[in-house]
């Protein structure tokens, strides 16, 4: 299961809400308006579609990709957590 293209995703969704408000709060220039606003838009609904193409994805890890600006993130977390750490090779082997 690869988890980059949603990583990416997700940096990209909150990178990208923080500098619309950032904007929103300063000078609010409109390039920058146009710029952002469509940007987050993607990142936001590749954040949905990703996770929920993610196989054995709780619903709650589903849903929580439905926050705007950090549920890739939150996604990612949950995903993170139910990924089982693999054993490491030298307790599954006996020495003889």
């Amino acid at each position: 299961m690869n988890l980059r293209p949603l990583r990416i995703a997700a940096n990209a969704e909150l990178a990208s809400l923080v500098v619309m408000l950032a904007n929103l709060a300063t000078v609010h220039l409109r390039p920058v308006s146009s710029l952002m606003g469509p940007t987050h838009g993607c990142a936001y609904l590749f954040v949905v579609v990703a996770t929920w193409r993610v196989a054995g994805a709780s619903p709650a890890t589903k849903a929580s990709a439905f926050v705007p600006g950090i549920g890739g993130l939150l996604a990612l977390r949950r995903l993170h957590r139910r990924t089982p750490e693999p054993a490491p090779l030298s307790a599954s082997r006996s020495r003889g």
